[in-house]
């Protein structure tokens, strides 16, 4: 989301690190670069004015010009003021209640509210080890309380079941008894939405917050509508009152002022961060995290937590074992890093959190590495036989064709796999001597090599 502003402030910065010694006149050029800049990525003017304002005075104050590092000076303060303005610190849902912990989901129509309900379920469910029951509340959208039914039946959690004609309060109040009586830790309430703020919507939501008195009002925004989103949550917030936010589709190409804006205008946190379509797709929301992927420092703790919850330990260290034993490395191998790599986020979702990736963003672009290239790999494995797996040797030019034909792809992409793979495999070899730390240290530059590029020329 914020690769335009990365971008364009990678680039203000990388210009007065190069200049060594500034002047009050280059941190004031600077600045104005900086305020076009947000303006541009659609953060509130009020917002921006205040930033400017802020970093100006913290720069000329610390007398920034005539320290050793100006340039990296400057970078600290404005990272340091982002923090601020994005929140400061983490801040975590309301459980210090007598159970069942209410949490109000609120937002428009279309703003993924009930996506996010379920994922939220699901991550309470696994990671805060909460008993939780989803209840639908919206009966003006057709099936909408059987698409929560289906959402939460995939992500294992329960869902209050449906009696036709109930309203919304009749809804809440069922919901919040069960939850009482089958000792829920949290009951989720799905509420409904609208095309847009009207005061029916409000005077529905204020019903039901008045019935349950919720523990935790969250507005669910989309991030790509820009300032409406910041617009809408005012408005909630007056009306109904809103405990924080989740911004939803913040992986999505827009240009992410809502989220540097949202905070600083509404006085509310923002809890929660819709980073993809997958109901494991909800980050804890940190600022200091998105401080550092907005100026390009990457995210490396929320990689680290990313692949401590992915990764499967049992594999890994079956994968380990295997190399540190000296067994040859295999097709079957290569399918599980793989298929560990797309649990993680893919590779855009890798690389926006790897620190100077924003650098490079231009060549991986223009060789047209995607995650359309793992998902190639990936078919042209599953059409080997386990014997070709297991021996690489095997693959002359018609089990390549077979193979080729089998995955959907040319036979240049099945050689261009087989030529990555046993570069993969000699690279491994190479590395044995250095034990792990040299395995780790070599697998991802090969798995996202110039080799994978190739095989997403296609489609």
């Amino acid at each position: 989301m914020f690769d335009s502003l990365s971008s364009k402030l990678g680039g203000i910065f990388d210009r007065l690190t190069r200049r060594g010694n500034l002047t009050e006149d280059d941190v004031a050029e600077a600045m104005r670069e900086v305020r076009v800049a947000l303006l541009e990525a659609d953060v509130a003017l009020s917002v921006v004015k205040d930033f400017v304002a802020k970093v100006k005075e913290r720069a000329v104050g610390q007398e920034v010009v005539r320290s050793v590092t100006p340039g990296q000076q400057v970078i600290k303060i404005v990272h340091d003021n982002m923090v601020e303005l994005l929140g400061t610190q983490a801040e975590p849902l309301n459980f210090n209640v007598t159970p069942p912990a209410v949490i109000m989901m609120l937002g428009l129509q279309g703003s993924g509210k009930t996506t996010t309900s379920a994922k939220l379920a699901k991550r309470l469910t696994e990671v805060d080890r909460k008993k939780v029951l989803l209840a639908s509340l919206d009966v003006q959208r057709p099936a909408a309380q059987e698409q929560l039914a289906v959402l939460a039946a995939q992500v294992g959690v329960a869902c209050l079941p449906i009696v036709a004609g109930q309203d919304p309060v009749a809804i809440a109040k069922r919901a919040l008894l069960t939850a009482r009586n089958e000792v829920y830790d949290v009951v989720i309430l799905d509420t409904a939405g609208r095309l847009s703020i009207d005061d029916a919507l409000m005077a529905e939501a204020a019903s039901v917050r008045d019935a349950v008195q919720p523990h935790e009002s969250l507005l669910v925004v989309d991030a790509m509508t820009g300032q409406d989103a910041v617009n809408t949550a005012t408005q909630f917030d007056q009306r109904v009152g809103v405990t924080g936010m989740v911004l939803t589709r913040i992986d999505g190409d827009a240009r992410g002022g809502a989220a540097l804006s949202m905070r600083a205008v509404t006085g509310k946190p923002i809890k929660f961060l819709g980073t993809g379509e997958k109901t494991e797709s909800l980050e804890v929301y940190h600022p200091d995290r998105l401080a550092n992927r907005i100026l390009g420092m990457g995210d490396v703790v929320s990689l680290v937590e990313k692949a401590a919850a992915t990764i499967n330990q049992d594999d890994a260290q079956e994968m380990a074992e295997k190399f540190l034993s000296g067994k040859r490395f295999d097709f079957n191998d290569l399918a599980k890093q793989l298929q560990q790599m797309r649990k993680m986020g893919g590779l855009g979702g890798l690389m926006g959190l790897l620190p100077g990736i924003g650098k490079i963003k231009e060549q991986l672009k223009n060789a047209n590495i995607d995650d359309k290239a793992i998902k190639r790999q990936e078919a042209i494995i599953q059409s080997m036989t386990p014997a070709e797996r297991k021996n690489a040797d095997l693959l002359q030019a018609s089990r390549k064709r077979r193979i080729a034909k089998g995955a959907g792809v040319e036979v240049q992409d099945v050689n261009r796999l087989i030529k990555q793979f046993l570069e993969m495999q000699k690279m491994m070899k190479q590395m044995q001597k250095l034990g792990k730390g040299g395995f780790m240290r070599g697998m991802m530059p090969k798995m996202m090599g110039g080799d994978m590029a190739g095989l997403n020329k296609k489609g």
